[in-house]
Formats: structure tokens, C-alpha cells, sequence
């Protein structure tokens, strides 16, 4: 562990097989929030590159409010996952929650991700500091910019520099949307670190209407591209299915952009 700030604002590009966060191109990560079974991610994934997309999402451990939800599929869902990205040909990114699962997850993604509820979670962020891959950083849904910016540093500090922002809205006094997205954020976590930063409109709003404004908003306030969630049926969707996007809908989306 070094003795002063890694993070020093030096602009910083990440390289994840044939896709680059942070050199100017949009970079478009989509796909459930959670991997339901094979043949629904295969499905989301293979439509998916029929729009044109870049990385395939979707969660194998979830960490939900209620313990009554589905909570994702385990590895095996971690294997349905590689399995559909090799399909449609684009990396992979999945939620990492424990320590103890970070070695194996790491086999078969190729982004691992560090959800809002976790951005606190000083050990874990030490220990995938630790791994070689890329990793995203959400921020936490009540974290402050230096908060934030503290918590990709914990990264950096044990190893990995390799690190993508991504702003997915935070708490605030206002229930319309599910968070607050503040695209404010974006340029200042640029300036600050140097580090790729990304956007979630689909929990930065909830509403799956907000979804082709807030992109646009993110794309023109210099976000390195967007994360969002895409279900080959949303009405039937295990998670999220309310602010899930059908694939024909992202490629909608996608020619305004």
C-alpha cells in the first residue's frame, strides 16, 4: 500500500478486449439485472447483438432489500452468463459481494463490479484490488464525491488502477424517481481521478421513460458510456423488470444517441 493518492486526476484508459473505456467512443454495457436462467440470458444477449451493443451485464449474486427476492443464480448463473457473452461475442460484467467469491468469479468474468451497497465495504474493495481484472465502482446511493473517490482509492492502493466509475443516481428527499441521478458528478469524478466514468439510467431514475433524455444527458456531460438494463421480457422479469428495457427499445435508445 503506497503512502499517498493514486488517483491524481491523470487521465487513465481501460482496455477490456476489443472494448476501450475512456477514449471517447461510448462504450453501451446492457443486459438483466439478473441471470434468470440460461435460456433468458442467452436470448437478451444474442438479441442484443443484433442491435450492436459492447459489454453483457447481469447479476448472479443480488443483493436485495427483501430476503424474500430472488437473489441471482449463484456461479452456475456466473456460467450461463460467460456462456451468452461468448454467444454475442462481448465481455462480461457481474456483481461481486464476498471475499470469498472473487478468485472463481474472476475466472470467468471480465469486469467485476462493486454494487452501491458495497462501495462501503472496505474489505472487499482491498481484496479486488488485489485481482487483475477491471473493476466498476458504483458509487453508494448515499456517497458523497469524496466518499467516493476514497473508495476507488482503497482500489488503487492494493494494486488495481483499473477502475470504471459509474454513477447510479443517490438518495434524496424527492420519491418520484427510484434515485436522484446527478450527472453533475460525471465530469467532477473525471477531473478528479482520471478515471472512466459510466452512467446507470436505469436506477439513477427507475422510470423506464427517463431512459433516452438521462442517456442523452450523461453521453453530452462527457460520460464514458452507459449502463443499462435490457430483458427480452420485462413484464416477467424476476428483477427490475419495471425500468428494464426490451431489446428493441434499446435499440431505439441507441439511434438517438
Amino acid at each position: 500500500m503506497k503512502n499517498k493518492p493514486l488517483l491524481t486526476g491523470e487521465k487513465r484508459i481501460i482496455k477490456v478486449g476489443d472494448v476501450t473505456f475512456g477514449e471517447g467512443k461510448p462504450v453501451l454495457i446492457a443486459g438483466p439485472c439478473s441471470v434468470e436462467s440460461r435460456e433468458q440470458v442467452i436470448q437478451t444477449a444474442l438479441e442484443l447483438k443484433e442491435v450492436g451493443f459492447h459489454v453483457l451485464r447481469g447479476g448472479v449474486f443480488k443483493p436485495r432489500t427483501s430476503p424474500f427476492d430472488f437473489q441471482g443464480l449463484g456461479l452456475k448463473g456466473l456460467e450461463y452468463l460467460r456462456e451468452a457473452g461468448d454467444k454475442a461475442g462481448v465481455p462480461i460484467i457481474t456483481e461481486v459481494m464476498d471475499e470469498h467469491n472473487i478468485e472463481a468469479m474472476a475466472e470467468l468474468a471480465d469486469i467485476l463490479q462493486i454494487g452501491s451497497r458495497n462501495m462501503y465495504n472496505y474489505p472487499l474493495l482491498k481484496s479486488v484490488g488485489k485481482v487483475k481484472k477491471p473493476i466498476l465502482l458504483k458509487r453508494g446511493m448515499s456517497a458523497t464525491i469524496k466518499e467516493w473517490i476514497m473508495a476507488a482509492e482503497y482500489i488503487a492502493q492494493y494494486g488495481n488502477v483499473n477502475i470504471i466509475l459509474c454513477e447510479r443516481g443517490i438518495r434524496s428527499f424527492d420519491t418520484y424517481t427510484r434515485n436522484t441521478l446527478d450527472l453533475a458528478a460525471v465530469p467532477i469524478m473525471k477531473k478528479e481521478t482520471g478515471l472512466p466514468v459510466i452512467v446507470d439510467p436505469s436506477h439513477g431514475t427507475g422510470i423506464k421513460e427517463l431512459m433516452m433524455p438521462m442517456s442523452k444527458a450523461a453521453l453530452a456531460c462527457g460520460a464514458d458510456g452507459l449502463m443499462l438494463e435490457v430483458h427480452h421480457d420485462p413484464e416477467n422479469a424476476l428483477c427490475d423488470g419495471p425500468q428494464s428495457l426490451t431489446p428493441k427499445q434499446f435499440a431505439e435508445l441507441k439511434s438517438h444517441l
